[in-house]
C-alpha cells in the first residue's frame, strides 16, 4: 500500500527529474538503479535506499530540504495574482523584467 510520503516523494523526483532534463532511463542510469525500479519509485508503490536518495540529490544538485519540500495545489488564481504582484514589483528593474519577458516570450512561442 501506498504510503502519503513515498507518493509524494515519488511526484517530486519525477517533477525534478523532468524539471532537469532527464529521461526516467537515463536518470536511472545515473544514479545506478534499474528503470523499473525508478518508475516504482515515483508512483510510490517502493521505497529507495538511503544510497539511492543520496545520488537523486546528488545528480540534481539538490539539498536534502528541496527534496522534501512538497507543495500543496496551489489554485490559477492565486498563482495568476502572485505573478501580478511580483512584475509590478519588477516594473523598475529593466534587468530582471526583460529576463521575466524572455522566459514568458520562449514559453509562448
Amino acid at each position: 500500500m501506498k504510503s502519503y510520503i513515498s507518493q509524494q516523494l515519488g511526484k517530486r523526483i519525477q517533477c525534478l527529474r523532468k524539471i532537469k532534463g532527464y529521461s526516467q532511463e537515463s536518470f536511472a542510469e545515473k544514479i545506478g538503479i534499474a528503470t523499473n525500479t525508478l518508475s516504482s519509485i515515483e508512483t510510490g508503490n517502493a521505497f529507495m535506499t538511503a544510497q539511492t536518495m543520496e545520488k537523486i540529490i546528488e545528480i540534481l544538485n539538490i539539498t536534502p530540504a528541496e527534496l522534501f519540500s512538497f507543495s500543496e495545489t496551489v489554485n490559477s488564481n492565486d498563482i495568476y495574482t502572485y505573478i501580478l504582484e511580483k512584475l509590478d514589483f519588477l516594473k523598475n528593474d529593466k534587468d530582471r523584467l526583460k529576463v521575466v519577458y524572455n522566459v514568458i516570450k520562449s514559453l509562448l512561442e
